[in-house]
């Protein structure tokens, strides 16, 4: 049996309680064949006769009687359905699920997230965090909604879009004598410690120590970027690092930054499906994300302890 009609069932519920056709008919600005008709396919489909004339007004039969002592529960039903639905149409509920580098997560996505939950605390967010090349292929497969990656990124399927533009800095224990301004050269002789291989950011490091003939002697190569400052504050060498992520007065150990020569970036940018179904939350999780990048600005002095 195929599903119920909801105009059809309040028709009958409005036959019932009104007690003719053209009673029901005039209340729902219908002509009265419109309404019999509409009586006549719910019978069809549910197979049985729900109104029978006593004298002259419409009165349920028994099967009648059923379906109307539960119409009140289908309302609600379908109303619960409806209030549901209509959460995810307003932001105010549902999940977004977002993909990005562990530096962006750390430094970059607390702010935003925190703004999005206290503006829709319904929302879920789950964010994941992987190399470009892995948070592309989950948004190519679906299993992530939105990503934040480091340039450079591509695929067919996908919408690219440039948001952010992150300066490298050099990083060294506090007492280091370096010059303010670090060359490739400078580091050629100093012990590097530097982020794992394989993402993007790692390899625009070895571009920039390699397009100046620069070889780097990398000691150790670790996934986090607190680690790595913590063991360059200890002394054990230096490192290049997204500014994101050299925020100062966050390590154990005093550190200084210092800029670079030649200047060296990264670019992130926002990646979604092309054919993704933009819904509300997942527009305000993007446009949270696009206002945070228009407005961040590194932390840290280029030359500060």
């Amino acid at each position: 049996m195929r599903g119920l009609n909801l105009d059809q069932v309040h028709a009958f519920a409005d036959v019932i309680e009104l007690g003719s056709f053209s009673a029901a008919a005039a209340r729902q600005n219908l002509s009265q064949p419109a309404i019999s008709q509409q009586i006549r396919q719910l019978e069809d489909r549910l197979g049985v006769r729900l109104i029978e004339r006593v004298g002259k007004r419409a009165m349920p039969t028994p099967a009648g009687q059923a379906l109307l002592d539960r119409v009140g529960e289908i309302d609600a039903s379908v109303q619960n359905a409806l209030d549901a639905v209509a959460g995810f149409a307003n932001g105010t509920v549902g999940q977004v699920r977002i993909g990005t580098g562990a530096t962006a997560c750390i430094y970059f996505l607390p702010k935003v997230l925190e703004q999005l939950q206290r503006r829709f605390p319904g929302l879920e967010i789950i964010v994941r965090t992987g190399n470009t090349s892995d948070v592309l292929k989950s948004i190519e497969e679906n299993s992530l909604d939105i990503g934040l990656v480091t340039l450079p990124a591509s695929g067919r399927s996908l919408d690219i879009v440039p948001v952010l533009t992150d300066p490298f800095v050099a990083i060294f224990a506090d007492g280091m004598d370096v010059p303010d301004l670090i060359r490739p050269a400078d580091l050629a002789d100093i012990p590097l410690v530097l982020y794992e291989r394989g993402g993007q950011t790692r390899t625009i490091v070895d571009d920039w120590l390699r397009a100046a003939g620069v070889a780097g002697h990398s000691i150790m190569e670790l996934g986090s970027v607190e680690a790595i400052k913590e063991l360059v504050g200890a002394g054990l060498g230096a490192t290049i690092l997204p500014a994101m992520g050299a925020r100062l007065g966050r390590t154990q150990f005093p550190i200084k930054t210092r800029k670079l020569a030649p200047d060296l970036a990264r670019s992130l940018a926002l990646v979604v499906r092309r054919d993704k179904v933009m819904g509300s939350g997942l527009r305000e999780v993007r446009n949270g994300l696009i206002a945070a990048a228009r407005d961040w600005a590194p932390n840290q002095s280029s030359s500060g302890t």
